[in-house]
């Protein structure tokens, strides 16, 4: 442990000198960051850190990617899902490569100087993005080759991995992202920052009124900072009855080091993995 609100997990025969032979996975929301280490090698996850609540996550992002030891190792590849206000999905049907320019007149901020995509062909459509200018200097500089995704990549990952009608809850401890899906259609995805339960049960009827959400026949599938019979588990449960923790994505990885922990904590940044 680092401090109260983050978590280091690392199997005790993890050799740095494997790292060639590793792939990074980090998240980095609003109010946390988080990185996994998969030895591709042996096919096991060997090392996991996990800080809530931050209150400065630019700063402590460039905080640790100078001075946490495994952060400086050379890995094989580098994946980063990243919280950003400038993101659109253009249908593929509509998405036309030469008017990136184009889209990014929506952006809410002023965008960077670079222009991001990332299709997701399960659900038909290409996300377009920048970051804010800093976090994507500090990434820049200390990590070659970073593949870069929005915050709701590995979410749109782990939506994937089956056809049915669910609502996806992915949360931090003061904050979740939100997807509906049915069939093979996303019909909403969006971010909320929440102090409380009963602050995040406004924005769950919310999205239940406005998108007309069938509870009855709607799956609800959790992953991050929640637990049954929490607070917020307890204003789910209210107006659903089918509810499932979605583990980390398998994929043939060997998961060993999180046996005492809620496994679901880290799904969706395990799912950054499968992420093109």
């Amino acid at each position: 442990m680092d401090n109260k609100n983050s978590i280091l997990l690392v199997d005790p025969d993890f050799d740095l000198n494997t790292a060639a032979d590793c792939d990074l996975l980090l998240k980095i929301t609003p109010d946390s960051f988080s990185y996994a280490i998969i030895d591709k090698g042996s096919r096991q996850l060997k090392a996991v850190y996990d800080e809530q609540e931050c209150d400065n996550v630019p700063a402590m992002l460039a905080a640790k990617l100078k001075n946490d030891v495994y952060l400086t190792l050379a890995f094989k590849e580098i994946k980063a899902a990243v919280y950003t206000e400038n993101s659109i999905n253009i249908p593929n049907e509509l998405f036309d490569p030469e008017q990136l320019n184009q889209y990014a007149k929506f952006f809410t901020e002023a965008p960077s100087n670079n222009l991001y995509t990332r299709p997701f062909k399960t659900f038909g459509f290409t996300s377009i993005f920048t970051l804010q200018q800093f976090t994507e200097e500090t990434l820049a500089a200390s990590l070659n080759n970073c593949k870069l995704y929005t915050q709701n990549a590995p979410v749109l990952a782990l939506a994937a991995q089956n056809n049915k009608t669910s609502l996806l809850l992915d949360f931090t401890a003061s904050s979740f992202n939100a997807l509906y899906r049915t069939g093979e259609k996303l019909i909403f995805q969006n971010y909320y920052q929440t102090d409380n339960a009963e602050e995040f049960n406004y924005y769950l009827l919310l999205i239940v009124n406005q998108l007309n959400i069938n509870t009855a026949d709607t799956e609800i599938q959790l992953s991050g900072i929640i637990h049954s019979g929490d607070g917020y588990y307890q204003c789910i449960a209210k107006y659903f009855s089918d509810i499932n923790f979605n583990l980390p994505p398998a994929k043939e990885i060997d998961h060993k080091i999180l046996d005492d922990m809620p496994a679901h904590y880290y799904s969706s940044l395990l799912a950054l993995d499968l992420c093109e």
